[in-house]
């Protein structure tokens, strides 16, 4: 299938996007993600690996929309992903002590 990513046209297989991930060991997962066989890769780790370019030069949407055409489990941002509030080294300290700062 073709595909544009990052303004560059792609011709994309199932089997081929399999075969790149092969051996790849997943990073931890932030954001958007992507199910290739049996395990979960971030979406920009995918895009790297199977258009050879910098995560920068292009965007998860479009890799996204890539995989999913492709057949691919993909999954977005859990409405829920960001943190409420990151405790200082201070606060976290106290709350392991059992007495928590107030913030």
């Amino acid at each position: 299938m073709r595909c544009v990513i990052a303004r560059f046209p792609f011709d994309l297989t199932k089997s081929g996007v399999l075969e790149s991930m092969k051996g790849i060991k997943p990073e931890e997962v932030i954001g958007e993600s992507v199910i290739i066989g049996r395990r979960t890769y971030p979406v920009k780790q995918v895009g790297q690996v199977i258009t050879r370019q910098d995560r920068r030069d292009f965007s998860a949407g479009e890799v996204l929309r890539a995989m999913t055409r492709l057949g691919f489990t993909c999954r977005d941002l859990p409405p829920n992903a960001t943190p409420a509030h990151a405790l200082t080294s201070v606060q976290q300290a106290s709350a392991l002590l059992g007495t928590p700062v107030t913030v």
